[in-house]
This record gives structure tokens, sequence and C-alpha cells, in this order.
């Protein structure tokens, strides 16, 4: 019975095939999206950095937003686990932000693509937020904000706000962020915990305690 259960639980050629090449194009996407850009990259672009045939490539996506949101999703899939994880294991006020702060800008700065490529083309980006893929991060967030509050490690202000401003500044510091990776990509890891001690301080002491860091 072991032996049928595990077999169950093995993919088959078929699957891992089908593994495969839906790799192999989301690799592709990314490789030309980087070095075209989104708009200029055609499905043609695509195929032609695989060993696919032509047709192949429908078998998995219908179109190049399908791949865009693909990308994004999977990245803020990942991310939000993170995210949520780094909080609710935190035990002191500065942990819950600055540890939070640098998950998110250290995978923003080793993969700047994903941000770039929603900078750079909000109509998709507005309809993940439709399918609730953001949604679901900004819900995670305000469980754990609310929690934090009650474990007193942060006060108890208002609740709406808080998450807002937790939001308003990681999304528009990640794509800073994102840029400057692009543009330096050996320097990602520093450009990360600087993004993370800034955020941290801003939140912690106000323009006051930036000054710190100068």
């Amino acid at each position: 019975m072991d032996m049928l259960h595990s077999s169950d639980q093995i993919p088959g050629k078929r699957e891992l095939n089908r593994i495969r090449n839906r790799q192999a194009i989301l690799s592709a996407a990314r490789e030309c999206f980087r070095d075209k850009g989104y708009d200029a990259t055609t499905i043609r672009d695509i195929i032609r950095q695989t060993d696919l045939a032509a047709g192949t490539f429908y078998n998995y996506f219908s179109n190049k937003q399908d791949i865009f949101s693909d990308l994004l999703t999977h990245f803020f899939t990942q991310l939000n686990e993170s995210l949520s994880q780094n909080r609710r294991q935190s035990n002191n006020t500065r942990d819950f932000i600055h540890n939070a702060y640098l998950a998110l800008y250290t995978a923003t700065a080793n993969d700047p693509l994903v941000y770039e490529l929603a900078h750079r083309n909000a109509r998709a980006l507005e309809e993940l937020f439709g399918s609730d893929i953001l949604g679901l991060t900004m819900l995670s967030l305000e469980e754990d904000v609310g929690e934090a509050i009650t474990r007193g490690l942060l006060p108890d202000v208002d609740h709406t706000y808080l998450c807002s401003a937790f939001f308003g500044v990681a999304y528009e510091t990640s794509m800073t962020v994102a840029r400057r990776a692009h543009k330096q990509p050996d320097t990602a890891s520093e450009e990360a915990l600087r993004a993370a001690n800034f955020s941290t301080n801003l939140f912690l002491g106000g323009i006051p305690k930036l000054a710190s860091l100068s």
C-alpha cells in the first residue's frame, strides 16, 4: 500500500514535461521583458527563446498578459507568506517593522524585474488587485497589525491609517529599490538593507530619527 501511495505522489512523465515547458516559457518571457521591455516583447519573441513549437505556447498561456499575471501572482504569494511569518515571529516593535520591510526589499532587490513590470503596467496590476492577490496581502497586513497592537508591539491608533501608511511606504520604496537594484545588481543586498533601515527609522522616530542615518 505504501508503494502504491508513494507512486501516486510522484508526477508522471507527461506532468513533468508540462512543468518543464511552463517554466521554460516563464523564464523566456522574463528574459525578453528584461531585454526588450514588456510592451515591445511579442509572443514570437518568447517562443524563440525556448525549444518549444509555436503551438505549444498556447497550451499553457493565452497571451502575454497571462504570463505577466502568473509571474506577479507567484511573486506576491511567496512574498506574502514570508512577510506574515516575519511579522508574527517578531518580539518587539522594531523587529516587527524592520524584519518585514527587509524581507520585502530583499525579495524586490533579488527580483527587480517583477516590480519594474508592475510599475510599468498599471492595468495588469489593477487586474491583480481585482483578483485579490494584493488584496490578500493587505488583509494579511491588517491581521498582523491588529495582533501586534493586542500584543503591545504597536500603539493602539487608527488601524486603517496605520496599515495604509505601512503599505504605502512599502510599495513606493520597493519601486525605488527595484530600479536601483536593476541598475546596480551587485549592490542589491546593501540597497535592501538601506531601504529597510530608512523605513524602520521613519516609523519609529519620524524625520528626527532619520537624521541618525546621515
